[in-house]
């Protein structure tokens, strides 16, 4: 399982995983690799997580196959605490494309 984490916004305005949470199952996730090969990946679901309760072995656990997950914050904003949940993309390796 590989993972992509950031950010959703910050102080000077949007970030890289702004509308993370639009992805739906069905989504791709194009993530270019080093010998400029294309992995897509389909997205499975997308889910919010309390940072209290956040099941790591879901998450960051084998599945016995190629997976994404890309990671980012969630749920109510606090200027003092930050967000108080984690948005995480589930997706499954579907192809690779050339470059």
């Amino acid at each position: 399982t590989a993972l992509a984490i950031g950010h959703r916004d910050t102080l000077t305005g949007p970030a890289v995983f702004l509308n993370i949470s639009m992805l739906r199952p069905g989504n791709t996730v194009r993530v270019t690799r080093a010998d400029r090969r294309t992995a897509v990946f389909t997205v499975d679901a997308v889910r919010t997580y309390q940072k209290a309760s956040f099941p790591d072995k879901e998450v960051y656990g084998e599945r016995g196959r190629p997976e994404l997950r890309l990671i980012t914050c969630g749920g109510r904003f606090d200027k003092k605490a930050g967000y108080a949940a984690n948005v995480v993309v589930f997706a499954h390796l579907t192809g690779v494309a050339k470059a």
